[in-house]
């Protein structure tokens, strides 16, 4: 962790920190109004969900990561960004999921490039599952989006059978996103990027 990671998760996280300890969120409260509401899952460094907030006033954004330098570079953006549209929470997704997330209260979930865990042996520490998505799914406003971005194949497969195997999802068009710093990496090794959109039905 650098000292401005540091210091940024030390002065600024009474601003934009949560802690699903508190319970359930009441959003128009901790963001000063209701507007249409993106949980990101997993942001890493930050950048790029610090981009879409700036570039989308208009909605409100949660971030949710365990790695501790990347929610310390996350708030260093948002202070230089000075964006009033985004929090933080700096644990283990399920557990805000469970305790913290209004029910029907999402317009959309974003999990970009998530460990892809890729030896047979480990796919049971892989975010998405069955069960994984039944919380996602109990989150979602009607209509609202799972946006999954991966550049590893077999991944990408066994995300199209996970959402094949339910009736409560059909597949949506791509919104834009901003490039990441683990698709450049991907690209840079000549991975094809898939992005996988699926709307909760109405």
């Amino acid at each position: 962790m650098t000292r401005g990671q540091a210091r940024a998760l030390e002065m600024d996280w009474p601003e934009y920190g949560l802690s699903s300890t508190a319970g359930t969120l009441d959003l128009k409260a901790v963001f000063g109004r209701l507007a249409p509401m993106v949980l990101e899952i997993g942001f890493g460094m930050g950048d790029s969900l610090a981009a879409q907030a700036k570039s989308s006033p208009e909605k409100n954004f949660i971030g949710v990561e365990v790695h501790k330098p990347g929610v310390g570079h996350l708030l260093m953006q948002a202070l230089e960004k000075e964006l009033t549209n985004l929090l933080v929470y700096n644990e283990d997704s399920r557990d805000v999921l469970r305790q913290a997330i209004p029910a029907s209260s999402l317009q959309s979930v974003q999990i970009f490039f998530p460990d892809p865990w890729p030896k047979k042996r480990h796919h049971k520490r892989r975010l998405l599952g069955p069960g994984f998505l039944d919380l996602i799914a109990g989150k979602l406003k009607p209509g609202g989006l799972v946006h999954i971005a991966t550049d590893w194949v077999p991944y990408a497969e066994a995300v199209e059978l996970l959402f094949a195997s339910r009736s409560d999802f059909e597949l949506a068009e791509t919104p834009q996103r901003p490039e990441t710093k683990f698709e450049r990496r991907g690209r840079r090794l000549g991975h094809e990027v898939f992005d996988l959109v699926y709307r909760l039905d109405q």
